[in-house]
């Protein structure tokens, strides 16, 4: 019976692009899930607290990718000259009540900046 590895979510350590392997050879498939053993978390601790944590620090760091993109947004429109004072006021406003409601969601999580990131393997860190 053919066993089949699918690796399509992983990346190799090596930096490899994933793929899928089919083998009826245990040798091979030990050998390829050793390969991808190291992109696997070693153990995973499911408690609540940590669940919780976990779970904040992904929402956070989607929240902080999307404030740096609009706050990039926002400049290249006020460089461009086409937003007029009150829209700059506004949208000035609005970036500075989202950046002091990151940092007071930070602090209720025990989260640093550093820790907002996701390692994307060959392509490096998210933020």
């Amino acid at each position: 019976m053919s066993k089949t590895i699918d690796t399509s979510t992983l990346l190799s350590v090596d930096g490899e692009r994933s793929r899928t392997i089919e083998t009826d050879s245990l040798e091979i498939f030990a050998s390829e899930m050793e390969k991808v053993k190291d992109a696997l978390p070693k153990k995973i601790e499911a408690n609540p607290e940590n669940a919780e944590k976990g779970l904040a620090k992904l929402v956070l760091t989607l929240i902080e990718l999307i404030r740096k993109l609009m706050e990039k947004q926002a400049m290249r429109r006020v460089e461009a000259g086409s937003l007029t004072d009150e829209e700059v006021e506004r949208v000035g406003e609005t970036l500075e009540k989202l950046e002091n409601k990151m940092k007071e969601l930070k602090e209720i999580f025990g989260l640093k900046d550093e820790e907002l990131n996701i390692n994307l393997g060959p392509l490096g860190d998210l933020l």
